[in-house]
Formats: structure tokens, sequence, C-alpha cells
């Protein structure tokens, strides 16, 4: 696994935690010598991200539309933001990008980058991995809807277990460099 594409929330949340685990999880990805693809954001969790990674010296690539580029929104510092006409070029860049996918904690628009890559995988567009760091419970109540939506029958067993999820970011990492290498 050479790139993960993550996905989170351009605010920092109601709890520090977040922010922490962010910053954390981009300095581990560094670490580890996979680079990071995200959506280009300074601020919030996508900026932890950043920083994370940036410390530690890792590879980052920001992809970012220009609507947002121009509300001053871009992480302008990072040695590779591209800026791209729409949110649907974004997504289909940060996807041809990565090897796997990881959110953390995020609004809606980090649950729609989500749950496009999962529905992707459920038809068989990649093969990718696919993951949630449930940060501080974060995740818990997502988690709960997608085994009701199995157990009522609107999302197969075998589509719900394409979602990687821990609280631990050590542990997902390693689950996704698993899961990617087809172990």
């Amino acid at each position: 696994m050479k790139r993960v594409a993550v996905f989170c929330g351009s605010s920092e949340g109601a709890r520090p935690v977040y922010r922490e685990t962010a910053r954390e999880t981009g300095a581990m990805l560094a670490r580890r010598g996979i680079a990071v693809v995200y959506g280009g954001g300074r601020s919030g969790l996508m900026g932890a991200v950043a920083e994370g990674a940036l410390s530690s010296g890792g590879e980052i690539t920001g992809v970012i539309p220009h609507s947002l580029m121009r509300k001053e929104w871009g992480h302008e510092e990072l040695p590779d933001l591209r800026v791209v006409e729409t949110m649907h070029e974004r997504k289909a860049m940060m996807a041809d990008m990565s090897d796997a996918f990881l959110a953390l904690p995020g609004g809606c628009g980090t649950f729609e980058e989500f749950f496009e890559v999962l529905t992707w995988a459920q038809i068989g567009l990649h093969r990718k991995p696919v993951a949630l760091l449930n940060v501080d419970g974060y995740y818990d109540p997502l988690l709960a809807l997608l085994d009701h939506a199995v157990t009522e029958r609107f999302v197969r067993a075998e589509h719900r277990r394409l979602v990687l999820t821990d609280s631990d970011p050590s542990a997902l990492l390693d689950a996704l460099t698993r899961a990617a290498s087809g172990n």
C-alpha cells in the first residue's frame, strides 16, 4: 500500500481527541512510508492530517476544487496541491491515486466520500479497502445503522464486511495494509 486517501472533517469537531488523532494518523502514515491523498484543506481535521504527515516527513497530495480554493480554504504550503474544477473531479482523482480509503470523523462531505467509495467497492468498480477510524466511538451510530441495514436486508453481509473499522489508528492501518495486499 503506497497511498491512502483520507476523508475527514474541515472542522475540528467537539472534542480535542479528534484533532489529536487526525494529526497522529497523518504522522503514522508518514512514518510507515505511506503517502496521504486528501481534500487539500488547511483547517480542521484535514489540516491536522496534513500537519502530522508533513511534520514527519511524509508525502502528501491535496486535491481541492477551484471553488474551495477561492474561499481560501486550500493548504497552500503543500508541496503537491492539485486544483481541479469540480468536486466530482476531486473525488475521482483521489480515488485513482489511492490504494485504500480511510475515513476519520467528519460531516456530510466525509460521509458522502466514504459511502461513494464503499458503493464503488460493492458494485466492483474497485477492490481497494475501505475503513472507518472510530475515534472515541464517533462512528458507533453509523456502524449500528449498517448492521441494522444488514438485518433489514438492504445491505448484504458481505458488503458490510467491506468496511474495516477500529478505534486504534495503528491497528486499522495494519488491517488496511493487509487488505490492500490481498492477505
